[in-house]
This record gives structure tokens, sequence and C-alpha cells, in this order.
């Protein structure tokens, strides 16, 4: 069975897949980039039976690929990029797979500066990408292999696919409150996940705390620099890019140029409204 860590891209998964492996897959709380290892992703080639030659065969193998590594009793925590919406007809996963899931949402304004850093794309390219309906992601292709195919759909989609989905049970946070509400929100995760996996035990307050304090974004950008992190891109320049840029640093007031964030605030301003995020600040 699978609990999904699942988010549009640039929207806190990682910081909240260390926050999850540290206190599920460390003995202290301690986090360590290979504990990341512990939640892998989902679509990719790692959980693929055989190469797909298209976009169309990865949709239609999702469902036969998460039977074939997922399946069963025990739980996998799994990151996922990919919209619940169907892709040309084809479901994502089902509810006899799928546990439940975590959905971190974060602030479309500082997704955009996130994706045009870690993308190497402009603010009108980005502003494009997070708005199509039709979006998709494919990294590290090798060989005309398109396991690693994620269909994300626009921003705005995406989110509602998993807010709204009566499949399984999932639990919706906000990437600010991972700053403004730490310990509730990362309490509210452990309790969730418990409850998931019906853990009867206590909550070990002093793992809990040593996880949420070995993965602070100060942290991680430490470790990232001293260590490296395998999930960094490069420019097209070649030179390789920080992966914890600017975390609860970013701030689309100061970031944002003024024709993007209108053209945001247009365009979103019922997403906006409805997740709580204010349009001017």
């Amino acid at each position: 069975m699978i609990i999904w860590i699942a988010s549009y891209p640039k929207s806190g998964n990682t910081y909240l897949r260390s926050f999850i492996s540290s206190y599920y897959f460390s003995k202290k709380g301690k986090f360590d980039f290979e504990l990341l290892l512990n939640i892998l992703q989902f679509p990719s080639i790692k959980f693929a039976k055989k190469n797909m030659n298209s976009e169309l065969e990865v949709s239609k193998n999702w469902i036969y690929n998460q039977q074939q590594f997922f399946a069963g009793e025990k739980v996998h925590f799994i990151k996922t990029h990919n919209s619940l919406n169907q892709y040309k007809g084809n479901n994502f996963t089902t509810s006899n797979l799928s546990l439940g899931a975590i959905y971190i949402v974060r602030d479309p304004r500082n997704v955009i500066t996130s994706m045009s850093h870690h993308y190497s794309l402009n603010y009108d390219q980005a502003y494009d990408k997070l708005i199509d309906e039709n979006a998709t992601l494919l990294e590290k292709s090798r060989d005309g292999d398109y396991s690693n195919f994620t269909f994300l759909g626009s921003w705005s989609s995406h989110y509602k696919s998993w807010k709204n989905s009566k499949d399984f049970r999932t639990l919706f946070i906000k990437y600010e409150d991972l700053e403004d509400n730490k310990y509730e929100t990362f309490k509210k995760i452990i309790e969730f996940v418990d409850d998931l996996k019906k853990n009867k035990s206590h909550l070990n307050e002093k793992k809990f705390l040593n996880s949420i304090n070995s993965t602070n974004f100060s942290n991680l950008r430490n470790k990232e620099e001293i260590e490296g992190f395998v999930e960094s891109v490069n420019s097209k320049s070649g030179d390789q890019k920080r992966f914890f840029n600017l975390g609860f640093k970013n701030r689309w007031q100061k970031i944002l140029p003024k024709d993007t964030l209108v053209k945001l605030n247009n365009t979103l301003q019922n997403d906006l409204n409805d997740l709580g995020y204010k349009l001017y600040e």
C-alpha cells in the first residue's frame, strides 16, 4: 500500500520527505540525505517493469506498475508530482493501492519564482507552464524511455485533483504552515500517518523534535553545500544549481516582476482566495 507524498513541483515536497524520512527511518530523528532513499518517486524508471516508448504507454501502465511494486500490506511512502486527474482516459492510482496521501500546496507566486530558478525558465515561460492544463514533466529520460513521465496539468487543477479526491484520505497542508505553525503541522502529519498505519504508539517527542531541527531549511542547505545533493540540476551553461535555494526566504513580494504578479493574481484569484493567500501584501 502507498502513502503518497504529493505536490506540484517546487512546493516543498523534498522538505516534507526529509522530515518524514527522519522520523520514520532513523533511530534518533537525525537527518541524512540517504534517508530520502526510503521515499522514492513514482512514476520512475526504477518502478517500471519495462521500457516505455511513449507518454500514453506510461499512463496506461501507472496502475500496473504500482501493483507490481507496492501491492500488499507493507506501507510504502512514495513521492509524486503527478496529478490525480486522468491522462487520456487513464487513472493515476486506485483506492486499492493507495492508503492515503499528504498533499502540500504552496503559494503559486512563490512556486513560479522557484520554478524559474530550478528549470531555467524566464517568468513568461514559467507562467505558461503553471496555467497549462496539459503540462507534463519528463526528467532524466534515457534511451527513449518515457518511464519518468509525469502528468501535471495546471497548478490549479493539480492541487484540486488531490484536495477533492474521495478515493482515499488526504491530508492537505500548506507549505507556509511548515514555517508559521511548524510544530502543530508536523505533529498533524505524524498523527495522520500513524492513524493510516493503525500505529497505536504515542509520539516520540525527542525523535520528533530532532526530526524537525535536523531538517530545518538552513541545515538542508548547508548539507547540500558540503555534501552535494543528487536531485540538484545544472543550468543551461552547465553550472550546478543549488536545490535548496531560498526556501522560506522566497518572497514573491520582493522578487516577482509586477506584470507577472498581476497576471497570476488575475488568473488565479479564486484559487488564492480559496487557499487563504492574499492578493497583495
